[in-house]
């Protein structure tokens, strides 16, 4: 199996709360920008979904705190899809600070919701494949 796809991020003061490390709802937004980074890279924009019907949606997220994060931290938030033949797929992701320390484990399950008939679609995996110019992003 390859490496997970990764993206870096700084940490930015306006992130930290009052005990002066990463407030724990930022985690899901650094893990939503690197599967948005992902979609990017593999050739999937926001208006390529839009335009086949369907859109992503998040059916549940788990997050595992690990160690702080700090202002200045420059870290890296890697998303590797996991499929399942279903109706949903998995989606793990590690936060690691600079030095390799894990600082958050993610695991997210998510789908693909038809637009028009407001379900989720039978094949969320034959969208990200026929959309995708680098489907090999994805596990296939």
């Amino acid at each position: 199996m390859s490496e997970p796809f990764s993206v870096r991020v700084t940490v930015r003061g306006y992130e930290t709360d009052v005990q002066g490390h990463v407030n724990q709802s930022v985690y899901i937004n650094y893990a939503e920008h690197a599967r948005w980074s992902l979609l990017r890279a593999a050739g999937i924009t926001q208006a390529g979904l839009m335009g086949k019907g369907v859109g992503p949606v998040a059916l549940e997220t788990t997050v595992r705190y690990k160690r702080e994060l700090l202002a200045g931290d420059e870290i890296d938030v890697t998303c590797a899809f996991e499929w399942s033949g279903g109706k949903t797929f998995r989606i793990q992701q590690l936060i690691r600070k600079a030095d390799g320390t894990v600082a958050a484990e993610l695991t997210a399950v998510g789908g693909l919701l038809d637009l028009k008939e407001r379900r989720m679609v039978a094949n969320p995996d034959q969208y990200f494949k026929e959309l995708a110019t680098d489907p090999s992003l994805f596990g296939f």
